[in-house]
């Protein structure tokens, strides 16, 4: 497992020691994740980022992801990186209940979990669609999202 205490320097400095969701800005199904997410974090806990902003991209290329692709949500939970299910299951662990009750989900094995996560980011657009362009926040919500953090 990666840590943030892993990044460059001038990346850790970036995050400031927040807990942090990296998402596809276009994808609809990745959105409605960080939508739930804001929904349901009633202390505030989670800033954001979208993988398309120059924030996103420098942290998928740090940790040798492509910056084209983006199959997969980052969550920073405790300085800990997560991806994949991983990442879900620890969003969710994060958000208190009864949102908790999906993190076993990351005690599943990964040989499992994770073949079953790419069939679905792989095809995520032609399933759920996606938008025209990136989300910008509304002045409202960009107190959440850090700076550099969305396109």
């Amino acid at each position: 497992m990666l840590h943030v205490s892993d990044l460059p320097p001038d990346l850790q400095a970036r995050l400031g020691g927040r807990d942090l969701i990296v998402f596809d800005g276009v994808c609809v199904l990745c959105s409605g994740f960080f939508r739930f997410v804001l929904r349901h974090d009633r202390a505030g806990r989670f800033a954001f980022v979208t993988a398309q902003s120059q924030l996103g991209t420098a942290l998928y290329a740090a940790l040798g992801l492509p910056t084209t692709e983006y199959e997969t949500n980052l969550v920073i939970v405790e300085g800990r990186i997560h991806r994949h299910a991983g990442a879900f299951a620890a969003a969710m662990g994060a958000l208190g209940w009864p949102w908790r009750l999906a993190a076993p989900i990351g005690l599943m094995p990964r040989w499992l979990t994770t073949p079953a996560y790419l069939l679905i980011a792989r095809n995520r657009y032609r399933l759920f669609g996606r938008h025209d362009s990136c989300m910008v926040p509304p002045p409202d919500l960009r107190a959440r999202f850090l700076a550099g953090g969305w396109s």
